[in-house]
């Protein structure tokens, strides 16, 4: 996919700089001390807590609520970072009212929930500007385990298994670790460097060795890793775009892979560098769809049009996000699949659609059409396994082009494990990466305790 800064209609700087700082700022302001105290004695502390149990990551939130309320909140941070290490991240971007908060008491009683992800926020910005490190390393044991992905899957098992007195060295293809953390989240929900100051965080336990530039099936190979390693885990996450397979897709300028463009936003230095259209066109229904037109509205873009192929609740992107777009003018258009691209002049014009419905539980075009006009064009419709990620690895069984795992994340090769996004059945969300992560390396640490053993 094409695009040029010099294309008509794309541009930077569109607003001014106090609009940039307020568009890019917290889109939840964090609570101060007295807010804090507040939410958290709203909170029943119910025994067998449902919001526990919602949470993919078993933090225990009856616990961590209670001591914010008597005023421990470096205490809180230690209950929720000893459950989830990247605690402070996931109180940014976790869908909490689809899980801790959807099932909260208050929530089904009042339709008001108590913030957890707030209150999780509070105590863990807490712990981090105090410069606390709760964890510490056991005795070193002599193995040795190779990660490969610095996301959240693979930075939380490097963490858990350094914990676990293992030697770990993380692989990462990109030049700094953090994943769709630091790479694919919208700016507004992740700001001030977080990304980063959490990386550092979780790498200062000691015993993790990063190796950036480091791409699987280019410059390390499985095999290889196997060889080395005592045990190999795969977070590579989803590194190849879905295509529209339209003409005019890799030619036209304009038209651009919606995740890459976001990682681009993430990593300017200033948002007012940052080119946009005036009328935008994105295509997809998840959460890369809706941070890529949020964005694009925030960063001056006058009209901004998502549009889906299946009906709103098909939509992977949940109800809050939908309406966190739509209050930021971006309009939603659903029942409609891409069916060209316009252009003039090497520049794309336009994006051509079929209105669709659904038969028989299968989708299909009705013949209609309309067009909608663009001089930008954001293509979200799903990510995939790169092919080259697992080459010369046969063995490793895969459905649907991830890679099959047992519950305790274990692949059908021996001495390799996976988890995060390019497992099968996976949710591909932060907290559940993590989750992955953390089971995996205690698994790991099963296996090769066993080994010592034998």
């Amino acid at each position: 996919m094409s695009a040029s800064r010099s294309t008509p209609g794309i541009a930077a700087g569109r607003l001014s700089t106090a609009e940039y700082a307020a568009n890019f700022s917290d889109v939840h302001p964090p609570l101060d001390r007295h807010e804090a105290r507040v939410e958290s004695d709203r909170c029943y502390f119910c025994f067998d807590a449902p919001c526990q149990n919602a949470c993919p990551t078993s933090i225990d939130i009856p616990l961590f609520i209670r001591q914010i309320a008597t005023g421990n909140e470096i205490g809180a941070a230690e209950t929720i970072l000893s459950a989830n290490v990247f605690g402070g991240m996931c109180a940014r971007v976790c869908p909490t009212e689809t899980l801790c908060e959807e099932a909260c008491v208050r929530e089904a009683a009042e339709g008001k929930p108590v913030k957890i992800g707030l209150l999780q926020r509070r105590a863990t910005d807490a712990l981090l500007e105090a410069g606390r490190q709760p964890f510490r390393r056991a005795a070193e044991t002599g193995r040795r385990v190779a990660v490969v992905g610095g996301g959240p899957a693979g930075l939380a098992c490097a963490h858990k298994l350094a914990e676990l007195g293992h030697a770990v060295t993380v692989f990462e293809a990109r030049d700094k670790l953090g994943g769709l953390n630091e790479f694919g989240i919208a700016s507004y929900k992740t700001t001030g460097g977080f990304a980063q100051r959490e990386v550092e965080f979780v790498l200062s336990i000691g015993g993790i060795a990063v190796e950036t530039g480091a791409r699987l099936g280019e410059t390390i190979t499985l095999e290889g890793l196997r060889r080395d390693f005592d045990a190999v885990f795969l977070g590579v996450g989803l590194a190849a775009v879905n295509r529209l397979d339209l003409a005019g897709e890799g030619t036209l300028a304009g038209v651009y892979d919606a995740v890459d463009w976001i990682a681009g936003l993430r990593q300017a230095r200033s948002m007012a560098s940052v080119p946009v259209g005036r009328r935008v066109v994105v295509i997809g229904g998840g959460m890369t769809a809706i941070d890529a037109a949020v964005q694009a509205r925030r960063l001056g873009a006058e009209e901004v049009t998502v549009v889906y192929r299946r009906g709103e609740d098909a939509m992977k992107a949940s109800l809050y996000e939908r309406q966190l777009a739509q209050t930021n003018g971006v309009l939603i258009r659903t029942w409609a699949a891409p069916a060209g691209l316009h252009g003039d002049g090497g520049l794309v014009t336009g994006v051509a659609f079929e209105r669709t419905a659904e038969t028989g539980g299968r989708l299909a075009g009705t013949g209609e059409t309309f067009t909608l006009g663009a001089d930008m064009v954001l293509v979200a419709i799903g990510q995939a396994l790169a092919s080259t990620s697992l080459a010369g690895a046969p063995a490793l069984k895969l459905a649907g082009g991830r890679i099959v795992v047992d519950g305790e994340r274990r692949t059908s090769m021996p001495g390799v494990w996976a988890g995060g996004d390019c497992v099968a059945g996976g949710q591909d969300l932060t907290v559940t990466a993590v989750e992955d992560g953390k089971q995996a390396a205690l698994s790991i640490d099963r296996a090769l305790r066993g080994a010592m053993v034998a």
